[in-house]
């Protein structure tokens, strides 16, 4: 049987009924890294009381080692703050926010039981395991709120708290208003993250069934937090792989911005063609490198990439839908693995 690329940290096979969903990963203080995934799926309760897993490595990625599961937790993000390890998300597929803390490196959580203890907001949200920004001694995430019906009726939201405060008091957290979608394109899985002028944006996926297949939308935020703007004829931008999730980071040594995508179009593609991408401005991007590509667009593909610079490398995780010992994923979609790879950063030039 031949085995996906990189080093597999869990697999998941298609028969369980339980794919492998939002990758995300971190390094603790000690250099520890931490990933964890949700499950969706026919065999998992990923619409009313969904599932999370960690795991940690002590070697920089090459064994891997379960070490708790959470539940609720969905779409969840893993960052460390103040020395302390957090992860936020859902509670379920479109459900209320959460945060979670641990103390001990992963292995326990606090509970999300009232408003002080990590339950945010009641509500219809969704998210997905994109960057975290401090900025103004502040963090700030990207959400969106579904508003019903059909799959894609989303509006942009920015949430943030001051980083002294308590995370777990949703008292701590202030919410931008909503903005609607525009132009009639989906929009979903925002960054917040800063541009050149120092500006809080929020760069959005837009929906890969749209006419924007490898177009993002930039989300303009203001400096208290509380309005989001959007100007369609300057922020709907081209960007290789935007119409699939993805994680935008900044790279002070390179002084470019870059993500991992999968690149849409040139040749016709779903979520088998992943690359690297990177931008001086967030408004022009060039293609890097490809990292992986399979033929066959079905059954295989590398997505939801979330991923960190590690020095002169950059380090991430994907939800991997790969064949293994029973056969294939159940489709590319629905992935079968949680990966982890390790790369350079490559030397660019302006173009």
């Amino acid at each position: 049987m031949k085995k996906p690329p990189g080093i597999i940290i869990t697999h998941s096979p298609a028969k369980s009924g339980k794919y492998i969903g939002s990758p995300s990963i971190t390094v603790l203080p000690d250099g520890t890294y931490i990933a964890s995934h949700d499950f969706f799926g026919p065999e998992t309760p990923y619409t009313t009381n969904a599932e999370s897993v960690i795991f940690s490595s002590n070697d920089k990625g090459k064994l891997w080692r379960k070490i708790s599961e959470i539940q609720p937790l969905f779409w969840g993000k893993l960052f460390v703050l103040n020395n302390k390890l957090y992860i936020i998300g859902t509670r379920h597929e479109y459900g209320d926010i959460l945060i979670r803390r641990s103390d001990d490196g992963g292995k326990s959580w606090t509970k999300p039981n009232s408003h002080n203890s990590g339950l945010l907001k009641r509500g219809t949200f969704h998210c997905a395991p994109c960057k975290t920004l401090i900025h103004n001694n502040r963090l700030w995430r990207a959400f969106e709120v579904f508003t019903g019906g059909k799959w894609g009726n989303f509006n942009s939201l920015v949430i943030s708290a001051p980083v002294d405060d308590d995370l777990l008091n949703a008292e701590s957290w202030s919410f931008s208003q909503p903005l609607p979608k525009q132009d009639n394109i989906e929009w979903l899985e925002g960054n917040a993250l800063l541009d050149p002028e120092g500006n809080i944006v929020n760069i959005l996926r837009t929906n890969e069934n749209t006419e924007g297949k490898d177009k993002a939308a930039i989300v303009h935020v203001s400096s208290d937090g509380k309005k989001l703007s959007y100007e369609p004829k300057k922020d709907f931008i081209d960007m290789p792989g935007g119409g699939t999730k993805f994680t935008v980071r900044y790279n002070k040594k390179s002084k470019r911005y870059w993500a991992i995508v999968n690149k849409q179009t040139n040749p016709s593609a779903y979520r088998n063609n992943l690359i690297l991408i990177s931008s001086e401005n967030l408004r022009k991007w060039k293609v890097e490198s490809q990292l992986f590509f399979h033929p066959d667009k079905k059954k295989h593909g590398w997505q939801y990439v979330d991923w960190l610079f590690d020095n002169d490398n950059i380090v991430f995780v994907s939800r991997t839908a790969f064949n293994d010992e029973y056969g294939d994923a159940h489709n590319a979609h629905d992935a079968n693995y949680l990966t982890f790879h390790r790369i350079k950063i490559p030397r660019t030039r302006s173009r």
